[in-house]
């Protein structure tokens, strides 16, 4: 099959896959993009909102309706990492047998990853980045497609262990999630108080969601779009020649190259799920905010003038 009829194909099991997740899940289209995207560029996301949004329920959904398997890591501050990753422990026959962990699925939910110590973060952290895991001197490969959503509380912060900077920029997008309006929360409530359950049917196996990756990563990009990608990020950065007056305001420190390339790789995917075969600078802008939020950190008059991270952001297009 051709590169163009793939992309062909894809638009039309994306609108399938959305009509699916819509099933369970109301509203919050923005967010589901995101998280696709995210998927289908082979990236991890970073979810932050308040309790009871429905993340766990959202994550559970579109791990069905990809057809992957799912598993949810509740973090607490004393999981240790072989809590997550497995352990070797001696069978009848007095031989080591390693017994793996949670962290051995398609999809993981490490659902309030900012509670637990840095000890379990980094553990999670070298699966996402290496797609593997070392225990007892052993290297184990994770099963492909993987992708973890993490999620993480804004308003609790007293007892958890917030993810330094560098950890923070292994996550490809921060999406926040708001609350629902006065519809769909008057729609989520008709639905959730029945004995109705939806069921949610999976549309794709793991192989057909990797050759999908492969033919995303395939995508030509034109040159001004990667510069318009690159010159982007080096507006964020405070003390560049080309940095913006809002930033050398309000910005301490700015995005790093790996902003850059997760640019490029979800405007491709933002761009293939609306059926174009190149990506363009609308489709930079269209995924911006989530890829660069988490990835500036502004200084104290920021904060104290109530600047928004998506303000400084949406004035460097």
């Amino acid at each position: 099959m051709s590169d163009v009829t793939t992309i062909e194909n894809f638009v039309k099991k994306y609108k399938a896959l959305k009509q699916e997740i819509a099933k369970v899940i109301i509203g919050q289209d923005d967010v589901v993009d995101q998280i696709l995207i995210s998927i289908f560029s082979g990236g991890h996301s970073l979810l932050i909102g308040v309790p009871g949004l429905a993340k766990t329920l959202m994550v559970n959904t579109i791990a069905q309706a990809l057809g992957l398997d799912f598993k949810r890591i509740q973090f607490t501050p004393d999981l240790m990492p072989s809590d997550i990753l497995g352990s070797e422990i001696l069978d009848e026959n007095r031989h080591f047998k390693f017994i793996k962990g949670p962290i051995f699925a398609n999809i993981i939910l490490a659902d309030e990853i900012n509670r637990t110590p840095p000890k379990t973060q980094a553990a999670l952290l070298e699966a996402m980045q290496e797609r593997a895991v070392t225990v007892a001197g052993h290297n184990y490969k994770l099963n492909l497609p993987y992708f973890v959503l993490a999620t993480q509380n804004p308003i609790e912060q007293e007892g958890t262990y917030p993810l330094p900077e560098a950890q923070l920029d292994r996550f490809m997008f921060a999406i926040n999630l708001e609350y629902p309006s006065f519809k769909e929360e008057v729609d989520v409530v008709k639905t959730t108080t029945t004995d109705v359950q939806a069921t949610v049917n999976p549309l794709f196996t793991a192989q057909e969601i990797i050759d999908f990756q492969n033919v995303i990563r395939r995508i030509p990009v034109a040159d001004n779009v990667i510069e318009y990608a690159v010159s982007l990020v080096s507006k964020t950065r405070p003390k560049a020649d080309s940095a913006a007056d809002i930033v050398r305001e309000f910005v301490d420190w700015g995005a790093g190259p790996r902003a850059s390339q997760n640019l490029i790789l979800a405007a491709k995917t933002h761009a293939a799920t609306l059926g174009k075969f190149s990506p363009d600078i609308e489709n930079i802008q269209a995924v911006a905010t989530g890829i660069l939020r988490h990835r500036i950190i502004k200084n104290y008059k920021a904060d104290a003038e109530g600047v928004s991270d998506e303000k400084i952001i949406e004035s460097l297009f």
